[in-house]
């Protein structure tokens, strides 16, 4: 380590003479250098034989680190994905990605990434003020659904660890409370052989597999309870459950549309919506800034939906509405812009989340 020191120093990317811990970019001379550095830091210095795996071989240190060890790297986004691109990471991204698997070598390989949904050509976009109000109409009938504690949520995102690929498999989950405030929750991996096709049933009012999938959770909880957004019930008036949903972000200044959206699926991550309580979330909606509707998409279950678009710092959010109740079906994010220096592209989805009841 004192060698490859010796050999950073004096490739001097910042002489004393230039501005300090300046942003431009190296000179050839330094550029040659940290090249050295990187392919063979024992080239030219004495008494050290020639390494070509450079500082991002798989050595290890006495704690079993690599010398190019990355770790994850917190962006903003929903779920606040984490995506932990790095030198030692970047060489390896493709080849993991495209090889990925279920299960054994018989199982066909599963897409790396899904692409992102695409909204029907020539469909008529549908306001969400007209959203607000079908979702108020549905709430005032007799059998209009009812809250209840718990969710079943099909989802993916783009995230890495430090020693996993960067991708995470479909997952579908449910979990369902029961009087006793204790709850369940079975979380599988989808079937890539059959994408969208629901693998888990909720008939009978407990959850069950069916078809195929991996079990991932299988576990009952304890009882416990809380008076705290997001585990206290939803308000059913829409500026209560903007501040409810503040204070599930742990903010007290007013929410931007990206968290608007990012707090909805945190609250749709914990209750299932009954008509009133999605009534007022879709007026809440309907109000938010630059969320436009653009048209009609098939959602990854197959439903049809109305969808609503927000850019924001290169992300877009994509909310789907279901066009008969005003109810909210999902949400996917996409990147809008590249970004090289964590290997991600234009137009490369980030997550999405599929609600079910």
């Amino acid at each position: 380590m004192a060698d490859e020191l010796e050999l950073l120093r004096s490739a001097d990317p910042v002489p004393p003479g230039g501005p300090h811990f300046g942003d431009g970019p190296l000179d050839h001379n330094a550029e040659r250098r940290l090249e050295q550095l990187l392919r063979d830091p024992g080239n030219g210095l004495p008494g050290r034989p020639r390494d070509r795996r450079g500082l991002l071989s798989d050595r290890r240190d006495p704690e079993g680190r690599r010398p190019g060890h990355v770790r994850g790297l917190l962006l903003p986004g929903p779920r606040r994905l984490r995506l932990a691109w790095g030198l030692a990471a970047t060489a390896v991204v493709a080849a993991l990605t495209l090889a990925l698997v279920l299960s054994g070598p018989s199982t066909p390989r599963a897409v790396a990434a899904p692409r992102p949904l695409v909204v029907e050509t020539g469909s008529t976009p549908v306001p969400l003020h007209h959203m607000a109000e079908l979702a108020s109409a549905v709430a005032g009938t007799d059998d209009a659904p009812r809250l209840r504690k718990g969710t079943h949520v099909q989802s993916w995102s783009l995230g890495m660890s430090d020693d996993k690929p960067p991708i995470t498999l479909p997952e579908e989950r449910i979990v369902r409370w029961r009087a006793d405030d204790s709850h369940t929750e079975l979380v599988v991996a989808t079937d890539p052989r059959q994408p969208g096709r629901p693998v888990l049933s909720d008939e009978g009012g407990e959850p069950h597999l069916v078809d195929d999938g991996h079990v991932l959770l299988d576990r009952t909880y304890p009882p416990s309870w809380s008076d705290a957004p997001p585990k206290s019930p939803p308000p059913r008036d829409p500026a209560r459950l903007r501040a409810y949903l503040m204070e599930a972000q742990y903010t007290d200044t007013p929410l931007t549309t990206p968290e608007l959206l990012d707090a909805m699926a945190t609250l749709l991550d914990n209750w299932t919506l009954g008509a009133r309580e999605s009534a007022a979330l879709t007026r809440l909606l309907a109000g938010a800034e630059g969320l436009r509707p653009v048209g009609r998409v098939t959602d990854r279950l197959g439903r049809h939906g109305q969808a609503y678009v927000n850019d924001s710092r290169g992300v877009r959010r994509m909310l789907i509405m279901d066009p008969a109740t005003g109810t909210v079906l999902g949400l996917e994010s996409t990147l809008t812009q590249p970004d090289p220096a964590y290997g991600v592209k234009e137009g490369n989805v980030m997550s999405y989340s599929a609600w079910m009841r």
